[in-house]
C-alpha cells in the first residue's frame, strides 16, 4: 500500500477518535491520536486480519497495553469494517461494545482485554511464548505508553520476555513524553528509554513515529530479530494532526466540545 494512502487512513482513524470521544464526551484522545500512524501501518501492512480470521488465533496478534487509548484501536477496526462506523458513536455508552478500555469478549477483532498498565504487555509476552512453545509463526505486537513504563509489572514482563527469546514479539512504546499529570521525566522519568531496554535484552529500533518510511522500516527489521524480543521506541507527538491538541498534556482525558471538534476536523480535512 502507498504511503499516501496510509496517511489517508491515519487521518480517518483520528477522524474517528474525535467523533468517539466528543460523542461520548470522555475518553483519551491526546495518546489515540499520537499512535494513530503506527497503529495504521501495523494494521494495514502486518496484522492481515479480516472478518474470516478476526475471532482466529491463526493470525497475528494485538495488545493494546495502554488501553485507555481504546479510542485509536476501535477507529483502525472502524476504518478495516471489523466495526460498523455507526458504533463509534456509543462509544463508553451503556451496553455499548466499544467500552473505555477494550473487551475481547465484546469485540472478536479484539486480542486483549486491557487497562490496567502493565498488564498488557505481561499477556503479550504470554501469548508470544504460547506461540514459541507451540512453533507457530504467528507474532505478537504490543503498544505501550511510555507513561505506563513506571509501572514496575513492565520491566517483569520485559525480563521475562528476553530470557526466553521471544523474537516473536515486538514492542512499541509510544514515546510522546507526556501523561496526565504532564511531562513524564517530572512525575517518574523512564528515560533513556531506549538504554534500559537494551540492558534487558532487546533489540532496539528507534524512530520518528509519524514518519512512514521509519515505521515501516521498523516493522521489516523487527521480523528479521533472532533469538530475543524487539522494541521500538517511537518518538510521537501528543495529540498530533490537530494543531491545538499537540504537546499538550491536559488533552490526555478530556475530550473536545463541539467547536473544538469541528475546528480539529477542519484541520485534518486541510491536511
Amino acid at each position: 500500500m502507498e504511503i499516501k494512502q496510509l496517511q489517508k487512513h491515519a487521518t480517518n482513524v483520528r477522524r474517528n477518535i474525535l467523533k468517539m470521544t466528543n460523542s461520548a464526551n470522555s475518553g483519551h484522545p491526546g495518546g489515540s491520536m499520537s499512535a494513530a500512524d503506527i497503529v495504521t501501518v501495523l494494521y494495514y501492512k502486518y496484522m492481515n486480519i479480516n472478518k474470516d480470521n478476526e475471532a482466529s488465533n491463526d493470525r497475528n496478534k494485538f495488545v493494546l497495553s495502554k488501553g485507555h487509548a481504546s479510542p485509536v484501536l476501535f477507529s483502525i477496526l472502524i476504518e478495516l469494517g471489523l466495526i460498523p462506523e455507526e458504533e463509534l458513536y456509543t462509544f463508553r455508552k451503556i451496553n455499548s461494545r466499544l467500552q473505555g478500555h477494550p473487551n475481547m469478549n465484546y469485540v472478536a477483532a479484539v486480542d486483549m482485554s486491557t487497562g490496567s498498565l502493565g498488564q498488557g504487555i505481561s499477556t503479550a509476552v504470554g501469548m508470544a511464548l504460547s506461540n514459541k512453545i507451540k512453533q507457530n509463526d504467528y507474532r505478537v505486537y504490543s503498544l505501550l505508553g511510555d507513561g505506563e513504563l513506571q509501572e514496575g509489572q513492565v520491566w517483569e514482563a520485559f525480563m521475562s520476555a528476553s530470557h526466553y527469546k521471544l523474537d516473536n514479539l515486538c514492542v512499541i512504546v509510544d514515546n510522546n513524553d507526556l501523561q496526565i499529570d504532564g511531562d513524564v521525566r517530572v512525575v517518574m522519568n523512564p528515560h533513556p528509554i531506549d538504554e534500559k531496554l537494551s540492558a534487558f535484552g532487546f533489540e532496539v529500533i528507534k524512530i520518528d513515529g509519524h514518519n512512514y518510511d521509519e515505521i515501516i522500516n521498523a516493522f521489516e527489521k523487527a521480523k528479521t530479530i533472532k533469538g530475543k524480543p524487539t522494541a521500538i521506541v517511537a518518538k510521537t507527538i501528543k495529540g498530533k494532526g490537530v494543531s491545538f491538541m499537540e504537546n499538550q498534556a491536559s488533552w490526555h482525558g478530556v475530550a473536545p466540545n463541539k467547536e473544538q471538534l469541528e475546528a480539529a476536523l477542519k484541520e485534518l480535512d486541510n491536511e
